[in-house]
């Protein structure tokens, strides 16, 4: 007989307006198109400094959404707003149907959240950190210890229930901050940069426990600077660039949208001189430091051209959202 599916990873009910205007509540998938967070032309200012530029978007319930760029493109910024701890300038923020910053901390209460940097307690085991947390929302220890187990299992922690967190790996420690994440059960997670400066193995099993919340209709909203990492999980996302959303959409249309050819990256030489010579068979052409970046509908006259010229090497690649960026600002996405 099949296990039934532990409490926090059930779907949970999300709220619509009938055309009555009355809140209705469904947990079938499909059964009402329903908007998770609703952006409506956001900005903020540091004073004279804007950080966000009448920035608008909307998630819907259920998907992955990602927001692309650099640091100091407004990503941090806009999680903040949405979170009800930075107050907007101007323009409107709705978050499960709840307006913030004005019901924030209604609003907080079917969110996880997932920072940057983990700021777990290292003096605490693992299960007592997952304690302290629920108490933030008024779960009793009889609510969390029935939990526990599920969550720790789901972050692959079942054997290190009683170990201390200064103890963990660096992977470790990134999977026990998304499994405290989950204690109140949210209807919506926030991810900021969840797997910055984890190694391979690290990230990928990240985006396995990821990949299996969205299965069970949770809804992520994540900030992220790694392509392969908006590639593998977002349903669409937003590029920002100074606080602009220069690009929204499903990342195959982006690609294809923007770049839609073969890639070759060109080193070794002049750049100038390696794109004069080129681009007679380039659809474009960019140059990021020493590096051309050539984006060719027959990469194979491009080849006739570099061939045996000393010292240059070139890689032919399919496009990425990397391309898509440095298209759009005429400059690399970097941390």
């Amino acid at each position: 007989m099949a296990q039934e599916a532990p409490r926090w990873l059930e779907p949970s009910p999300f709220e619509w307006k009938d055309q009555t205007g009355l809140a209705v509540k469904t947990a079938i998938p499909g059964a009402k198109p329903t908007v998770a967070i609703d952006v409506a032309s956001v900005t903020k200012s540091y004073g004279d400094k804007p950080v966000i530029n009448g920035l608008s978007f909307t998630v819907a319930a259920g998907e992955c959404f990602g927001l692309l760029g650099p640091n100091g493109a407004g990503k941090s910024t806009i999680t903040r707003m949405i979170l009800g701890m930075t107050t907007p300038g101007t323009g409107e923020i709705t978050v499960l149907g709840v307006p913030v910053p004005s019901r924030a901390r209604l609003a907080r209460m079917r969110i996880g959240v997932v920072p940057q940097f983990d700021n777990l307690d290292l003096e605490f085991t693992v299960r007592e950190n997952l304690l302290v947390f629920g108490r933030y929302f008024r779960m009793s220890t009889r609510e969390i210890e029935a939990v526990i187990p599920s969550l720790l299992e789901f972050a692959r922690l079942e054997n290190k229930a009683d170990a201390r967190v200064s103890d963990l790996s660096g992977g470790m420690k990134r999977r026990l901050t998304l499994a405290r994440a989950l204690i109140n059960d949210p209807q919506l997670l926030i991810l900021d940069e969840p797997t910055t400066g984890l190694d391979p193995h690290a990230r990928h099993l990240i985006w396995e426990r990821l990949r299996s919340l969205l299965a069970r209709g949770k809804t992520i909203l994540l900030t992220t600077h790694i392509m392969e990492e908006a590639e593998r999980l977002c349903d669409r996302l937003c590029v920002l660039e100074a606080g602009h959303k220069i690009a929204e959409g499903r990342p195959h249309m982006l690609i294809d949208e923007k770049i839609g050819c073969q890639v070759i990256e060109i080193y070794g030489g002049d750049p100038h001189e390696l794109s004069a010579l080129v681009s007679p068979h380039a659809r474009h052409i960019e140059v990021s430091g020493e590096t051309v970046f050539c984006y060719a509908s027959d990469p194979e006259q491009v080849r006739v051209q570099l061939d045996g010229r000393a010292g240059v090497r070139f890689l032919q690649r399919p496009p990425n959202l990397e391309d898509v960026f440095l298209r759009l600002t005429g400059r690399e996405l970097k941390d």
